[in-house]
């Protein structure tokens, strides 16, 4: 049974027992999540940012479990690419994949391996809502605690084996991990404002808008009639506006002194391109993805842009390191379960084709070094 929700068991295609949630723990947002919440309005409200995370969690790629003892091996095959994932979610694969999320988005990911209750088999796995949660350092340096509330007790572990929790960038102040994007709301806030700015802006400007002003002459039966006129040319201006919305066009004839004019026409919109470009940078350089990934024409040159890859390769490498235990507790997990005593190693994928022609290059520039250096020790072995 799921230990951070109330579960039921039902049975499944592949004979195991899955929970069924029926309730739940009461999740209700704490001063100590607003935080959090804050996190996850940003990547509502700023379109980059979300964009950025996704592009992380596709780019750290796919990785097969290989076990020790081969007989095994099919069996976790089909356990990495069939287990249940929450109420809608099938492999470890998409387990990962938002794990990963919270882990970014939060700072800290949480998840439970959890059994059939004859503990013969993983019926599936289940990821906890650290959105609504406070983990906290326990009682010990070593240990840590689950508040589901704020003002209830911490949540018991019958089993915390099952239990799998990652932190990104942990310190002594927050133990339980740092989001990537921290440092981000300020920054954020300023873009936002200026896009509203540039938004009312054309709602002024944008939207061309009239004013019709009507001049009487010195004549007194001009001015007499003035209001009557005045009005006259009102209405028919509005009825001449009025058609255009349907497509008819109407030519407005006015007699005396009417004069036309557009308001806001003369006003310029501020140039808002170098601010929204140097928060965007801020950002980025924050999140760590290349510009030309999110579709961003900056001026940049062939030597840059292999630098940058350079470093998205190490940033992905580093989240596959903390993903890594993940996968190799629940994998041994199901082995364990399924009766064998040896462990699991992940073979990770190579990021992308480009990896794959710079392995095989260095593989070559390594061969020819060695061909190189064996020829050089028979010629000295020969002229000794």
């Amino acid at each position: 049974m799921a230990i951070f929700s109330k579960a039921k068991s039902a049975k499944t295609d592949f004979g195991a027992e899955t929970p069924t949630r029926s309730g739940g723990f009461r999740l209700a947002a704490s001063a100590g999540c607003c935080e959090k919440e804050l996190y996850a309005s940003l990547r509502e409200q700023v379109p980059v940012i979300d964009a950025c995370i996704g592009k992380i969690i596709r780019l750290v790629g796919g990785f097969r479990a290989v076990a020790e003892e081969p007989e095994y091996q099919s069996g976790l095959d089909r356990f990495v690419k069939n287990v249940r994932v929450g109420s809608s979610g099938t492999g470890l694969q998409t387990f990962l994949d938002c794990y990963l999320d919270s882990l970014l988005t939060y700072g800290c990911a949480l998840g439970e391996i959890v059994p059939n209750r004859r503990k013969t088999a993983v019926s599936g796995l289940y990821i906890a809502p650290v959105r609504k949660m406070d983990i906290r350092e326990g009682r010990t340096p070593m240990s840590r605690e689950y508040f589901p509330s704020p003002g209830e007790k911490p949540i018991v572990l019958k089993h915390p084996e099952n239990i799998v929790f990652t932190a990104l960038s942990p310190t002594p102040e927050c133990p339980s991990g740092v989001s990537l994007l921290r440092g981000l709301p300020a920054l954020s806030a300023i873009l936002l404002r200026i896009y509203e700015c540039v938004g009312q802006n054309f709602d002024r400007v944008g939207n061309v808008r009239y004013a019709v002003t009507y001049k009487p002459t010195a004549d007194n039966g001009d001015r007499a009639f003035a209001r009557e006129r005045a009005k006259q040319i009102a209405k028919e201006w509005s009825s001449g506006m009025s058609a255009m919305k349907n497509g008819e066009i109407r030519d407005f004839v006015a007699v005396g002194d009417v004069g036309i004019k557009v308001i806001g026409a003369d006003n310029q919109i501020i140039d808002t391109e170098v601010p929204v470009r140097q928060i965007l940078e801020q950002l980025i350089s924050k999140l760590g993805i290349p510009p030309f990934l999110l579709g961003l024409s900056w001026s940049t040159s062939e030597r840059m842009s292999s630098q940058q890859n350079d470093i998205l390769t190490s940033e992905l490498e580093y989240y596959r390191r903390l993903l890594e235990p993940v996968v190799e507790k629940i994998c041994t997990a199901y082995l364990r379960l399924a009766g064998s005593a040896g462990g699991v190693s992940v073979d990770w994928c190579n990021i992308d084709l480009q990896d794959e022609s710079e392995l095989a290059l260095a593989r070559l520039r390594n061969a020819q070094a060695r061909a190189i250096e064996i020829s050089n020790e028979k010629e000295e072995k020969q002229n000794v």
